[in-house]
């Protein structure tokens, strides 16, 4: 086979908000990149239209639009406090075109594997059978799309898929539905049921703290942002008070009282669960035990008739076309700061990250990280060796002191004021220039009638 060498350039793969973000890191510090994506355009999971995407219609942010923009390019002030899918996708489709990003991307074509060279460049095997070789690859293909199936004991003649295929509420229209799992899409989704179907229910495992998408009329994360820079033991008594005042005593409701305290685990946001609860649209049901023909039989000894059953029950992160290369926690790969890989040189991640907040911010800190990194091994190798030494060895703690629940989900989860407070350092260790104080160069051609007015606000 032919492989066509390219030299000092980058293999992004994957074109959804991190591969963006990599991308205009790597066009600002001089290093040519390829981008391939096995979809037809930009955007990733945000596009509903791509195949296998776990976006539905009723989809929206769970971190607000004031704080999860990328440096130098805010969302619209017209977007939601929450935006809707449909508004990420047109954020993303202009954050390409402002940055001309686009060219350097060729869509429908998969990654099929990676191959390590005795010389420790990678090559990469396409699915339009070309073979390239790089001298680093990010991978950026993104967290959900490897649906995580549970295994149920007993039989069941209904319909038993996982939320990843859910598009939209008509699918249940009459129907008696079960969602398993009530993470943020779950609980979206027995909503979604409650509100056409015969009958919901949500079977929670364990009870949560519930946090309303606004606080005092702000968004809950920029109510929070807003506060002083305060250690959890001392932050979180005011807010489980405050939570009992907006929310009062769920467990009137069915919602089991939780095992843990408050941001132990990744944060539910959803305030439409709380009134479908209240007027008796969603009936919170225990874990399942076990199927029966046309029934459900739960662990308190109950039994319901179900339709359909939709696990939202997560996703694994495994990557297919490297995944001898990456080791594994929880179904997600072991990263250092979730950004590179310790075992394998100029082999990165970025879009792994597990955190209480929004993800955007951190991708395009980490992009910025591995692009400084990749400018350094050309231009300033004494500074590239210190950074290789930086991961090799440092295991920072990314918790903030918060005790996260030992799940899978939970596995390398960091808080995000720690994560960014460590690379904040790590930048300015290294002499690198944050993302948030760099004016990127945009697109000559793209209309300035098009650009946003830009604001920079910083999530930690």
């Amino acid at each position: 086979m032919d492989i066509l060498d390219r030299g000092d350039a980058v293999c992004i793969a994957g074109a959804g908000p991190a591969g963006l973000v990599m991308a205009r890191a790597l066009q600002h510090n001089g290093i040519e990149w390829d981008q391939f994506d096995p979809n037809p355009d930009v955007g990733g999971l945000w596009d509903i239209e791509h195949d296998g995407t776990a976006i539905y219609d009723s989809a929206h942010f769970i971190s607000s639009r004031s704080l999860s923009g990328f440096a130098d390019f805010s969302m619209s002030e017209h977007f939601a406090d929450y935006p809707k899918h449909t508004e990420i996708l047109k954020y993303l489709h202009d954050f390409a075109e402002t940055y001309g990003l686009r060219d350097k991307i060729t869509f429908s074509t998969k990654i099929m594997s990676l191959t390590k060279t005795k010389t420790g460049r990678w090559q990469v095997l396409l699915s339009n059978g070309e073979c390239r070789e790089y001298r680093a690859v990010v991978c950026a293909t993104g967290s959900q799309w490897q649906a995580n199936m549970p295994n149920f004991k007993g039989t069941f003649d209904g319909e038993i898929r996982h939320s990843q295929t859910y598009k939209n509420m008509r699918e249940f229209d009459g129907k008696r539905v079960l969602v398993v799992g009530s993470g943020n899409s779950g609980c979206d989704i027995a909503c979604d049921a409650g509100s056409i179907g015969e009958k919901a229910f949500l079977s929670m495992r364990r009870g949560y703290h519930i946090i309303p998408k606004h606080v005092f009329g702000m968004p809950a994360d920029v109510f929070a942002d807003g506060g002083p820079d305060l250690p959890v033991w001392m932050i979180r008594p005011f807010f489980t008070m405050l939570l009992r005042v907006f929310n009062g005593n769920l467990q009137r409701f069915g919602i089991p009282k939780p095992d843990h305290k408050l941001f132990e685990t990744h944060p539910l946001l959803n305030t439409q669960l709380v009134h479908a609860l209240q007027h008796g649209d969603v009936t919170v049901k225990p874990d399942v035990d076990y199927l029966d023909g046309k029934h459900v039989v739960f662990k308190d000894g109950s039994r319901e008739e179900i339709d359909i059953i939709l696990c939202a029950t997560g996703y694994n992160q495994y990557l297919d076309f490297a995944g001898e290369y990456f080791s594994y926690e929880g179904g997600r790969p072991k990263l250092f700061i979730q950004a590179a890989s310790r075992e394998h040189r100029n082999l990165f991640g970025i879009s792994y990250i597990e955190t209480n907040s929004g993800a955007y911010k951190r991708f395009d800190y980490m992009a910025g990280l591995v692009a400084n990194y990749l400018r350094d091994q050309r231009d300033a190798p004494d500074k590239a060796a210190k950074m290789e030494e930086i991961i090799q060895s440092e295991v920072p703690d990314l918790t903030g002191g918060i005790r996260f629940m030992n799940t899978p989900r939970h596995a390398g989860y960091c808080d995000a004021v720690a994560h960014t407070k460590y690379v904040k350092k790590l930048y300015k260790r290294m002499g690198w220039i944050l993302p948030d104080q760099i004016k990127f160069k945009r697109n000559a051609s793209k209309p300035q009638s098009a650009l946003r007015p830009q604001k920079t606000e910083e999530t930690a």
